[in-house]
């Protein structure tokens, strides 16, 4: 089930929830349609599945690159360039499955929104958190307000997710990184 929802993910992604017709989906997946829906109870339940897949897979890989890091701002700068490579190339114009569904579904659906935001929320306080260990370990200055530029580097990141579907280099990805590394300190 992980490879048809991986499948399903590409077209949520690409062409976002509403887009993306059951047909999109049961051809993307290599599935009958009686199959699909055996499965799941509808679109909005392939897209749920397919979400927390998607969630599960990118923690993992982000987790990865930080984990190279050694110092908190190392870690940080491994995570950003994460999400710079992401945002750029084939990837890039892929799109993000938390970007497509915050700007499609977040005021339409209370248990997607709820996700979404959780998401979004994670994700700001690991930046904050990495941000913190920098500051502890000395390499990311102590006058930084982790709240703060936590919040601004979540806007880039997520910015870059929206900007990298209009193809962007690996160059730009990396100079907005880049940028938000000098706030550091």
């Amino acid at each position: 089930m992980d490879q048809a929802l991986d499948k399903a993910i590409k077209v949520f992604s690409e062409r976002g929830f509403h887009a993306s017709s059951i047909s999109d989906l049961t051809q993307a997946m290599e599935l009958a349609s009686g199959s699909v829906y055996k499965a799941f109870k509808d679109k909005r339940a392939i897209f749920i599945a397919a979400f927390d897949r998607y969630k599960s897979v990118r923690n993992a890989q982000l987790d990865a690159n930080i984990s190279q890091g050694i110092t908190g701002r190392e870690q940080l700068e491994h995570a950003l360039r994460f999400y710079a490579n992401s945002a750029q190339g084939e990837q890039g114009i892929l799109g993000c499955l938390v970007v497509s569904g915050t700007t499609e579904l977040l005021t339409f659906d209370d248990e997607i929104a709820l996700k979404l935001k959780l998401s979004l929320a994670a994700s700001e306080n690991m930046l904050k958190a990495l941000i913190l260990r920098g500051k502890e370990d000395g390499s990311i200055a102590s006058t930084v307000n982790e709240e703060i530029v936590g919040t601004a580097i979540l806007c880039m990141t997520q910015g870059m997710r929206v900007v990298g579907k209009t193809g962007r280099s690996s160059q730009e990805m990396q100079s907005v990184v880049d940028a938000a590394l000098k706030m550091l300190g």
